[in-house]
């Protein structure tokens, strides 16, 4: 599989990365832990070699199945994790309560100081059975924290060799400057998919011009885009999407009217609606890495199609087109 650059790093990585938010379990009622590994394990001999995880991602939990999934195989994959969510702290920002896997209520800080993130990578290190992270990725900007400081603290990483590359999260294009004038940053892993466009006024044009690769996370709208949601749609307990106005009755009947639309497009290729839809997020501009959650073999199949279709500029017009015409009460 054909893989892009990250920004101005020497890290390749695969067009589709492997999600591992879901595999914690954490807001997306359970996962199980068998189904996972071999989730992860299907990702890697498919070619979707890159990993995206993060220590809140159930508490420890995703982290270590990834750990337990790249054992022998770390040299065949490229491993992006976070630092900032802290839910054993009560320094930084609030952000805000939830709970943990157990039940048990926690309340989760943004706090992104030179010695949390020094702990932080240690207890990643351990977790995922490595040496070395390829990029390390601020979870949430810490408006507690002065952005120097806590670059300074991946440049430290950084030259040490416990990290290969810096990127950040959820930075608006303000903060993306302050960052680059920093350290040298290799990406933004911001929400970007067909129901949120938001990034392409100011913070995609800002990577563009200063090569500063975006990773789109949630391209499916959390499986909103995927078609298989209906007004009626049974979630599992504990599923934080019902809470979420993209998923309110109304809404879901205008996305699938939307992706009624686009099935014409689908059908002609054999393709699933999922996998034009991955297809047309990873053909934006300045889009390098398109983030998609899998629990299990099957849905890793799934993504790994969306990497070998080829849209030609008039579908791309066509989809885009239609896309437009969708308006959502959010």
């Amino acid at each position: 599989m054909k893989k892009n650059k990250l920004g101005k790093s020497d890290i390749l990585v695969s067009p589709i990365a492997f999600g591992a938010w879901a595999i914690g379990g954490w807001m997306w009622g359970g996962a199980d832990r068998t189904d996972a590994l071999d989730a992860i394990e299907a990702s890697i001999d498919m070619g979707l070699t890159t990993i995206d995880t993060a220590p809140v991602y159930g508490f420890g939990r995703s982290e270590e199945l990834v750990g337990k999934a790249i054992r022998g195989k770390r040299h065949n994959v490229e491993i992006l994790t976070k630092y900032g969510l802290r839910w054993d702290t009560k320094e930084g920002e609030f952000h805000f309560s939830t709970f943990d896997n157990n039940g048990k209520s926690v309340n989760i800080h943004k706090y992104a100081s030179s010695k949390s993130i020094i702990k932080e990578c240690e207890s990643s290190l351990r977790l995922l059975g490595t040496d070395y992270i390829d990029l390390y990725q601020i979870h949430w900007p810490d408006p507690t924290t002065p952005i120097e400081e806590s670059m300074e603290a991946i440049q430290t990483l950084i030259d040490q060799g416990k990290i290969r590359a810096a990127g950040v999260s959820n930075y608006s294009a303000e903060q993306s400057v302050a960052a680059s004038e920093n350290i040298i940053l290799a990406c933004n892993q911001v929400p970007y998919s067909m129901l949120r466009r938001d990034i392409e006024a100011e913070l995609l044009p800002w990577s563009i011009e200063n090569n500063v690769s975006i990773l789109a996370y949630s391209p499916l709208q959390r499986g909103l885009l995927t078609g298989k949601i209906t007004p009626e749609y049974s979630f599992e307990k504990g599923d934080s999407r019902p809470q979420l106005p993209h998923f309110s009755a109304d809404n879901i009947k205008k996305v699938n009217y939307f992706l009624d639309s686009i099935k014409p497009i689908a059908a002609e290729k054999s393709v699933s609606i999922s996998q034009l839809v991955i297809a047309w997020t990873i053909a934006q501009p300045g889009i390098s890495v398109a983030l998609v959650g899998a629990r299990n073999r099957k849905q890793v199949e799934e993504n790994a199609g969306a990497a070998a279709i080829n849209l030609s500029a008039e579908e791309i017009t066509i989809i885009t087109n239609n896309l437009n015409q969708l308006k959502l009460v959010v």
